[in-house]
């Protein structure tokens, strides 16, 4: 229980802090920290800290306050100051950056390698000098992929092959490890998200309205139809085949679809603000790139129906869980790492 004392006590003592909450942010991200005598005296209010980097206070109250989370490059760690008088210390697990100057517009994708790929879209129609980056483990970003106009979705298959849409052209290329594309099938649409499935098919999301299965051997069926998207539709499949879709409208509380393996559609979560990025954990619990009570960030559904905010974040596009804990989250033109402890659901 958050532990809220009077003015008279909140003078004396110093800060305590009780929660973070959530425990992890982008830089950028507004976190609230629960606790006591964090409230302002005199006018003046406390002054916050993440990793002895200064961070804005955006609310201070006897039992809570807000912030703003600084880029850092340490462990993490919040401490709150009320003139001399400091707090104890609470952990914060702050996203890295891994690379900027890129454009993503959906999930970036991990191999078995640990290497990290992202896209540089690009406005549609124009093409762009790099269209996939590579980012390998502790390495610098590296150009992967050229030729390919307005790079959209990313789907790794069972042979370690990338393949990367085209929202312009309506294709989907495969790419073979030394980066050498070639035409995988045609005719998608505006072709976005992609996903395996656990047998190895391929589908592609079509932002205009169908979701499209292609099979090993290249035949491409409509596997389900969904309302049209004002941006990029996201795909990942669930523990038991179940793939989940989203595709924001125009609409302030959109939803996460669920289809089956016949193509059922329903409504799987409803209420969020512009979901977009998807990723399933090893044990089936959704996490999805949206606002939940006008709350920015990554947002964990369970499978009871519970969603809660697990990391806070602007401009999130995308998101990858990795098999080591570590989850790799792109904004529209930056990629980050985090240590969430996480592990990502492989199906090979």
């Amino acid at each position: 229980m958050t532990r809220i004392l009077n003015r008279e006590q909140n003078a004396a003592l110093p800060p305590v802090l009780d929660a973070v909450v959530p425990g992890a942010a982008l830089p950028g991200g507004e976190v609230e920290i629960q606790g006591a005598n964090l409230g302002p005296i005199d006018s003046r209010i406390p002054t916050a800290f993440v990793d002895k980097s200064s961070a804005h206070v955006l609310l201070s109250r006897p039992g809570r306050l807000i912030l703003r989370v600084p880029e850092t490059h340490g462990a993490g760690e919040v401490q709150i100051f009320q003139g001399e008088a400091s707090s104890n210390t609470l952990p914060l697990k702050v996203a890295q950056l891994l690379a900027d100057d890129v454009h993503a517009v959906g999930n970036p994708a991990i191999d078995i390698a640990g290497n990290v790929y992202v896209t540089f879209s690009g406005p549609r129609g124009q093409e762009t000098p790099v269209s996939v980056f590579r980012v390998p483990p502790d390495g610098e970003p590296e150009k992967f992929v050229t030729g390919i106009m307005n790079a959209t979705g990313l789907a790794i298959d069972p042979s370690g092959y990338l393949y990367v849409s085209s929202r312009n052209e309506g294709t989907v290329y495969r790419v073979s490890p030394d980066g050498a594309a070639s035409v995988y099938s045609e005719g998608m649409g505006v072709a976005t998200g992609l996903a395996f499935d656990e047998k190895g098919d391929l589908y592609v999301g079509d932002r205009s309205g169908t979701i499209f299965k292609i099979s090993r051997d290249r035949q491409t069926f409509v596997f389900a139809t969904l309302e049209p998207s004002v941006a990029a539709y996201h795909l990942a499949f669930g523990l038991d085949g179940t793939l989940f879709v989203t595709g924001p409208t125009t609409s302030s509380h959109d939803n996460v679809y669920a289809i089956d393996r016949d193509g059922a559609t329903r409504v799987y979560y409803g209420g969020l603000g512009r979901p977009q990025g998807l990723a399933v954990d090893s044990a089936g619990e959704l996490y999805v790139a949206a606002s939940l009570a006008g709350k920015r960030g990554i947002i964990r559904i369970e499978r009871s129906g519970q969603a809660s905010l697990v990391l806070a974040g602007s401009n999130l596009v995308g998101l990858a869980l990795g098999r080591d804990g570590i989850a790799v989250l792109a904004t529209s033109t930056a990629v980050y790492h985090v240590p969430l402890g996480i592990e990502g659901l492989r199906f090979f």
